[in-house]
């Protein structure tokens, strides 16, 4: 360890749970509890204040959980490391330990805290979708992210209007602005495949999002997304599906 404070930031809903983790972290000479969170999108918010080098991060938390913020930081050139804490039972854990992932059960005692920090990593994202398949936490994401510099810029999937893939880049369509992600179509589809709609073989539309299909000139189909503000050419192969689709939604 540096001589210099280890700066530890604490995530859990439960506040008798991270009162517990701040005290065990006094007792430790090199770390420093610079804050504390109720929730992943709150610990987001702080990383980009607070730099800290650990987290602290219950897995189970109402809106964003532990996984999906660990995911958004993992996106990070430089992401902190972050040891998972979790009530699950020893089925979950041995699941967990054989991928190698940090994690403390609670009660966090003393001595696995100490030992946990000594051995923090940084978790890889096979790790992370192992961890999330194991946990049966692995809903589709509330937020998407971008990485804009050294930041991290979280995006509500309610904003989302569509995907669009343009050689190697996809970008996030949203109502004024378009954005670069590092997720591909494929995973985006695998992930949402409910909420999203395959128009193109470089186009996925949020379902919320469609309005109508509108014939060309040239035969060809577009459909209409917000009511009618934008557009985007379908493949005759999806016309058919997407034409029930709209009408389905409508009802």
């Amino acid at each position: 360890m540096s001589e210099s404070l280890y700066k530890v930031l604490v995530v859990d809903d439960e506040a008798p749970a991270r009162d517990r983790l701040k005290r065990l972290l006094d007792e430790f000479e090199g770390y420093e509890c610079v804050g504390e969170a109720g929730h992943g999108l709150k610990a987001l918010e702080m990383y980009d204040e607070l730099r800290p080098h650990v987290i602290l991060m219950d897995i189970r938390m109402p809106g964003m959980d532990g996984i999906e913020a660990t995911r958004h930081l993992s996106e990070l050139e430089e992401p902190p490391a972050v040891i998972f804490t979790t009530a699950y039972n020893e089925y979950a854990i041995d699941a967990f330990d054989a991928q190698a992932i940090a994690y403390l059960m609670k009660p966090v005692r003393r001595e696995k805290l100490e030992r946990a920090l000594d051995h923090a990593s940084r978790l890889t994202h096979r790790q992370l979708d192992t961890l999330a398949t194991e946990a049966a936490t692995n809903a589709p994401r509330t937020h998407l992210s971008a990485r804009i510099g050294d930041r991290l810029r979280l995006i509500p999937w309610e904003d989302i209007r569509y995907f669009q893939a343009d050689q190697k880049y996809v970008s996030i369509a949203l109502e004024n602005e378009e954005i670069l992600i590092d997720d591909s179509l494929k995973s985006l589809e695998e992930e949402f495949g409910d909420r999203v709609f395959r128009i193109h073989r470089n186009a996925l539309v949020v379902i919320s999002h469609l309005h109508a299909l509108e014939r060309q000139q040239d035969g060809s189909q577009q459909v209409l997304i917000d009511g009618g503000k934008k557009s985007l050419a379908v493949s005759r192969r999806h016309v058919a599906s997407l034409r029930k689709l709209i009408k389905s939604n409508k009802r």
